[in-house]
């Protein structure tokens, strides 16, 4: 086709086998075709007024950390935070973001996931109240500019060059990972510096950030200093696995705990809601085609629902007191890997005031990833002892 040397200019694109051509002749690239929405503006008009408001005092760990962002934007480096599950990380980049913003600089801070930037955006707009902090997101892009902008990581095609401090979080999370062009338009909607943000960030990442000039900042305690909940195996057939998760769900909610029972798919997201819901009332199920998919989360958020069958839709970004998790076939390694039932985990005594909490992998045999995740939250539980030393 003649069209070997040509880079997409959009996403970077030089595969041949994703060009074609119009009947006009013109190149277009098959990878970032469906990325067609208009471009966002220049944010002419900044508001200067970024003092941040905390009811809140970070631990002396996120301190430390958030010190350290600011020297590296100040110097112009980039940095990597990997910390722990329920360490704080968004908390750790208000200051970095407080600095930026008071000089008038675009922020941004992408996700990979619709329900983890809506929460993000309430928590931030409420952090700087006299700023604009905008929400972009699929079905909500009406509004595009804004000091600091909240958005999907698929929304970044729209910012090319746009933001002087970009902070991404969850890197290793589906969709965003091994994405060719939802990385490409990361990259390229940064003209100053960025911030990675990962429990689990991905190898080919850390080897990135451990060349010269840029920095990765570890954080193995959680805010509250108290060590993240061991997972437990339980041994369970997998035709009676749902049956076995609601008598632990039960159990938990006659504590009054939350639950959440995590399940390899859709499918299997419904069957076991099916399945369990004569037995076991006040509860729903969600994943990521469910159309009241926001509605059943701020209801659990709210305590209107004791419990959720879910996808690994939820596996993120969700912070609730009191929560139990139980992972129905735990032992699907194609879908729970070890950074996976890391961040499920993590889900898990989040809160100050209840930070302990169960999680049970429910499955027929004992993965290499369990057993990798166990041990991973072991260390990083080690590394606090030794700290309280």
């Amino acid at each position: 086709m003649g069209v070997e040397t040509y880079v997409c200019p959009r996403c970077g694109n030089q595969d041949e086998s994703f060009l074609g051509r119009n009947k006009q002749g013109r190149i277009y690239c098959r990878r970032c075709l469906s990325f067609n929405g208009s471009p966002a503006k220049p944010n002419l008009v900044r508001s200067l007024d970024s003092v941040l408001s905390l009811s809140y005092e970070l631990s002396e760990d996120q301190k430390r950390l958030s010190r350290r962002l600011i020297e590296n934007f100040l110097a112009g480096r980039d940095s990597l935070v990997h910390a722990v599950c329920g360490a704080g990380k968004t908390e750790i980049v208000l200051g970095v973001f407080e600095l930026a913003l008071r000089r008038g600089l675009q922020c941004g801070f992408a996700v990979p996931r619709r329900d983890v930037a809506i929460e993000l955006h309430g928590r931030l707009a409420s952090a700087f109240p006299g700023i604009r902090c905008t929400l972009v997101h699929g079905g909500r892009t009406n509004e595009l500019t804004g000091d600091l902008i909240v958005l999907t990581t698929h929304q970044l095609y729209r910012y090319e060059q746009y933001f002087d401090l970009l902070v991404a979080d969850e890197i290793d999370a589906f969709p965003y990972r091994g994405d060719f062009v939802l990385e490409s338009f990361l990259r390229r909607s940064v003209r100053g510096r960025i911030v990675f943000m990962s429990a689990t960030p991905p190898p080919e990442v850390l080897q990135e950030f451990s060349e010269e000039g840029r920095e990765i900042l570890r954080l193995d305690t959680r805010f509250h200093g108290h060590p993240i909940p061991v997972p437990r195996f339980v041994e369970s057939l997998s035709i009676v696995q749902p049956f076995h998760a609601a008598y632990f769900a039960r159990r938990y909610i006659r504590q009054g705990k939350p639950v959440f029972l995590f399940t390899p798919t859709i499918g299997e997201c419904e069957r076991c809601y099916r399945l369990i819901s004569p037995f076991l009332s006040g509860g729903a199920f969600v994943h990521s085609e469910h159309p009241e998919r926001t509605r059943i989360i701020h209801d659990f958020r709210e305590g209107r629902l004791r419990y959720l069958v879910t996808t690994s839709v939820l596996e993120r970004g969700v912070t609730v007191k009191g929560l139990q998790a139980l992972i129905i076939h735990a032992d699907q390694e194609a879908i729970y890997d070890r950074a996976t039932l890391v961040q499920i985990s993590g889900r898990v005594g989040r809160k100050k005031d209840e930070p302990q909490g169960d999680v049970l992998f429910l499955a027929e045999r004992n993965t290499e990833a369990m057993k990798g995740a166990v041990d991973e939250i072991k260390k990083s539980n080690e590394a606090l002892s030794h700290m309280r030393g």
